[in-house]
């Protein structure tokens, strides 16, 4: 099995970087022949280079085409002495980048809203180290599109004047989400949405999941890899989409507006409450037992010890507060995805549905209505997720969201 298995319908991004991992270990074998030299500069031909931009629509495999390349650039196989390609996905060095616990692979990413300047000059100190394995030191920022702009700064010289044998592996929605200083220094890697057949295969193999359901998941979030086993393995993922696809028969009145808008924000906030509870006692209690209070949560904490737990508290807030927002982002996308089948049925397109479960709802509200409401709708359901962005309170955006749904 290769490191690029996992990267479902991305055939022309895995051969390219393939390539520059041959490249990248030419040029690390040359500076072992040479003495245990430093690594040069890439040639201008070279396929390799010290930073890149992964950008993709949600779900395209953006960290997961990172995180295989990275494992290709640790891959120590004997086979690339006879002419293999580097990412066998066996050898010790694959292995450990995969699982995350390679000494010279670090993968950044947040359940934050944004990465800050602190953590980003940590990272920069450490992509100066020189790799333990002799390779190379590979940073993965999964998230580089929540880099403040001060963050974005601080990473830019690094970027810029790399380590002789550090590379860079941002990973971003668009080329628009990164500053112009960073990504015009990155070699950009765009990937696409992978086709729905090939997701379910790919759950069908990977993750053992029954086929029907598979296809049923992969058709339903079109082609989204992470939310596809989530809907396919989560029995409450199921319910909660469930849920979400009644909305459009239930707002015929204001009262139904504003019940349905409060659903979907106690929804969210259900979401994070659990995300709380598997994490947050775990993550206090660690803190706790590593700043010696006693075992417990009745345990007095040392004198001095108190700005370490009120900074774990802020951070478990602004992760609860990420939460809610992801999961209203997800419910806002599958509206979306259902008034663009209730358009594709108003307009007689042959394209499939993504919502084949719902299909007698989707012929009610495509045939009460007219194919500019239809469209009204979608741009409603947009304006709300950009009021989110803004910061707007989740409440009122969602209740202007549903009352625009009924008045269409």
């Amino acid at each position: 099995m290769a490191v690029w298995d996992d990267l479902v319908g991305q055939d022309r991004v895995a051969a390219q970087l393939s390539a520059a991992a041959r490249d990248a270990d030419a040029l690390v074998t040359a500076a072992g022949e040479a003495a245990d030299g430093p690594v040069g500069e890439p040639m201008a031909s070279s396929k390799m280079t010290h930073a890149w931009l992964f950008t993709g629509p949600p779900g395209s495999g953006r960290a997961t085409a990172a995180r295989a390349f990275a494992a290709a650039l640790q891959c120590v196989s004997p086979d690339r002495a006879l002419g293999g390609a580097p990412g066998c996905g066996f050898c010790e060095g694959c292995h450990t980048a995969l699982v995350g616990t390679h000494a010279d692979v670090e993968v950044v990413r947040t359940d934050m809203l944004t990465i800050g300047v602190k953590e980003t000059r940590e990272l920069v100190r450490r992509a100066q180290l020189s790799p333990a394995g002799g390779r190379w030191q590979v940073i993965v920022m999964e998230d580089a599109d929540r880099l403040t702009e001060g963050a974005g700064n601080v990473l830019l010289k690094a970027v810029e004047e790399p380590a002789p044998r550090t590379v860079w592996l941002l990973c971003a929605p668009s080329l628009e989400d990164v500053l112009p200083t960073i990504r015009s220094r990155c070699r950009l890697l765009t990937l696409r949405t992978p086709p729905v057949d090939a997701v379910a295969d790919i759950l069908v193999r990977r993750d053992g999941i029954e086929p029907e359901l598979a296809a049923s998941a992969a058709r339903a979030t079109q082609g989204h890899i992470g939310r596809a086993r989530r809907l396919a393995t989560d029995e409450r993922a199921r319910a909660r989409r469930a849920a979400v696809l009644k909305l459009p028969l239930r707002v015929d009145d204001v009262g139904g507006c504003l019940k349905a808008a409060q659903e979907l924000i106690d929804a969210a906030a259900e979401d994070a409450k659990q995300v709380a509870e598997e994490i947050d006692t775990k993550e206090t209690e660690e803190l706790r037992a590593a700043l010696g209070a006693a075992a417990g949560t009745g345990g007095r904490l040392p004198r001095g010890t108190a700005g370490a737990m009120k900074d774990l508290q802020d951070r478990q807030k602004r992760r609860a507060t990420r939460t809610q927002r992801d999961s209203l982002d997800l419910a806002l996308t599958d509206l979306t995805a259902f008034y663009r089948d209730v358009l594709a049925l108003q307009l007689g397109s042959q394209v499939a549905l993504a919502n084949t479960d719902v299909r007698d709802a989707l012929e009610r509200i495509a045939s009460g209505s007219k194919p500019e409401r239809t469209l009204r709708r979608i741009e409603a359901i947009t304006a709300c997720r950009q009021a989110l962005d803004s910061n707007v309170a989740p409440l009122l955006a969602v209740e202007a969201m549903t009352m625009a749904l009924r008045a269409g």
